[in-house]
């Protein structure tokens, strides 16, 4: 994929749904009685994955991909049965570890893979605070990573028979994570649903609570204090209406685009700005951009709003602490927006970078590098010295939606031409990224 330098951005965009929204409508559809409805979903591949796993554990999930609608016919907490074969999450983290909790509440045996990406993510993460739970599940190669396997437990102690029945093996806990990460609390959370008693999740900084808020709506009963969360167990899930906002991760990409190409002024249309999420636009705030938010809006515990964006001068500063969890996935084109900025800038706090789909620390380092960035690497972040401009390079995008879609957005602003190799990997988040992109820019 080609990318040349732009003229200004102008019009309005819509960006796709919000994929951790989506991912979790598909699940607790599936845990709920009833038909749950859900609009805007995601077309990318990572909840395409998940709608193929439910699929395999019996749950009817109809898919109106021109209407991007999604019908569930959930079946209750109870509901789901034996997978006739082994349950592909292809590239999905959040699948593999949101339903590894969910599976190690169930009464039959499963195994869970994904494809050579996700059979290299660490899983330990989540095997240890499950098996804290009592759950019964291993690394299948014994290496902390897919595929795992897990059976069916039954070591709960507790004089209530009938909680005992059905907590199908797993028992409470208070879990203290070592990091703050959603996919780790949701796990613990879901599997809290199976458990015999209340499940605690503590964390050191909040990440994005968009499963204790989709749990709420659905019935569950959720309580949130500080950074602890916690869930009771056993809640009648009961089916609803779900909205999806746009997804403030791919809306990202406009945000620095219009950002940093001159003369630019984009309007993207409902966008999710929860606030465990919307870290990228304090960033923006703080280096000096234009941005305003129109028409804030909240859908079922989920603030969405327009967002307007003009060309402006950027200066660097320190990005750290508590608000790295709220925009983990946005580093990577906030790395590029810095370049653009003048001065320091300064990315600390962020080691989670190196096990995502790729060491985005490094990748993101090595390829502004060579596109004549001042960039250095550090153990958890990165230094980048802003201000210097930036020319075509190829890039190597390590089959990596985000950096695929950040150096895209990085070659609007560079001289000459930017290769994107195997740019194909965008489908996992935004299958028409390319287009959306290339549609507001003027080549």
């Amino acid at each position: 994929m080609i990318i040349k330098k732009s003229g200004p951005l102008k019009g309005s965009v819509t960006v796709p749904g919000d994929k951790s929204i989506s991912h979790r409508a598909i699940m607790l559809g599936s845990l709920a009685q009833g038909k749950t409805e859900v609009d805007h979903f995601l077309l990318g591949d990572d909840c395409l994955s998940t709608i193929t796993c439910f699929r395999k554990l019996s749950i009817p999930i109809e898919l109106d991909a021109n209407n991007r609608r999604v019908t569930i016919h959930g079946k209750g907490l109870d509901g789901l049965l034996p997978p006739k074969d082994i349950l592909d999450v292809g590239n999905s983290g959040t699948t593999i570890r949101l339903l590894s909790g969910i599976l190690s509440g169930q009464k039959f045996k499963s195994t869970i893979t994904g494809d050579a990406s996700i059979r290299q993510r660490p899983m330990g993460r989540i095997l240890t605070p499950l098996r804290q739970m009592g759950a019964d599940i291993e690394s299948v190669n014994s290496n902390g990573c897919a595929p795992l396997k897990i059976n069916t437990s039954n070591n709960i102690k507790t004089e209530d028979k009938n909680l005992r029945r059905k907590a199908n093996g797993l028992k409470a806990t208070h879990y203290n994570s070592p990091v703050a990460s959603a996919q780790v609390k949701s796990s613990i959370l879901l599997a809290g649903l199976y458990a015999d008693g209340e499940t605690k999740v503590t964390e050191p900084f909040v990440s994005r609570n968009h499963t204790e808020l989709m749990l709420s709506e659905f019935g569950g009963q959720v309580t949130v204090s500080d950074n602890t969360v916690s869930i009771q167990p056993r809640p009648r899930l009961t089916s609803r209406k779900v909205t999806i906002p746009g997804d403030i991760s791919s809306a990202a990409y406009f945000i620095v685009a219009a950002l940093i190409v001159a003369n630019s002024e984009l309007l993207i249309k409902n966008v999710g700005i929860n606030p465990t999420r919307d870290g990228i636009l304090h960033v923006c705030h703080m280096m000096g951009a234009d941005i305003r938010l129109e028409n804030i809006k909240n859908d079922g515990g989920e603030r969405s709003a327009d967002i307007l964006v003009k060309h402006s001068n950027l200066k660097g500063i320190e990005i750290s602490g508590s608000i790295i969890p709220s925009l983990i996935d946005e580093i990577p084109i906030i790395a590029v927006l810095s370049c653009f900025a003048e001065g320091k800038t300064v990315i600390k706090d962020a080691e989670e970078l190196k096990v995502k789909e790729s060491n985005r620390i490094e990748v993101m380092v090595n390829n502004l590098t060579n596109m004549g960035a001042d960039i250095t690497a550090t153990e958890d972040g990165m230094i980048i010295n802003g201000g210097r401009p930036l020319h075509g390079a190829d890039i190597d995008s390590k089959l990596d939606h985000r950096i695929a879609m950040s150096f895209a957005v990085a070659g609007l602003a560079a001289d000459g031409e930017t290769n994107i190799l195997d740019p194909e990997c965008v489908a996992v988040s935004y299958p028409d990224f390319f287009e959306d992109l290339l549609g507001k820019s003027k080549l």
